[in-house]
């Protein structure tokens, strides 16, 4: 019997360089990034092994990575970070990533902008907008 396992990152916070307007690309700007994902945990959970599991200083190094490599927009941020993360854990069934950005370019008004992407049994992913 398989036993599907939860790990979750949350408000993992990075000063990065995201955005199309230039100040965006010459100041940066405060994101948070929250990661989840089901898996199949059986082996590490019965076994005690690391290697069958979803090793989250692995995960937070992937996330690190694509929040370090600048973007025009969070879409492609959010894309980049799941799609690395499903190819190197063959294990997980399903995952979700969102990239929220702190204070966006709004004429006077303080705000948080998002975008959440999730996969689907590792062979699509569906992209929603969330704000």
């Amino acid at each position: 019997m398989a036993i599907i396992g939860k790990l979750k990152l949350t408000n993992i916070e990075f000063h990065a360089f995201h955005g199309v307007l230039e100040q965006e690309k010459q100041e940066g700007n405060r994101f948070s990034v929250d990661f989840e994902c089901d898996y199949d945990m059986t082996d590490a959970g019965r076994y005690d092994l690391l290697k069958s599991a979803v090793n989250y200083v692995n995960v937070y190094d992937i996330i690190k990575h694509e929040m370090e490599t600048p973007s025009e927009l969070i879409e492609n941020v959010a894309y980049r970070i799941l799609d690395t993360i499903e190819y190197n854990f063959r294990n997980i069934k399903k995952c979700t990533v969102t990239v929220t950005k702190f204070n966006p370019p709004l004429e006077k008004c303080e705000a948080e902008s998002g975008f959440k992407a999730m996969g689907a049994e590792k062979s699509s992913a569906t992209l929603s907008f969330e704000r």
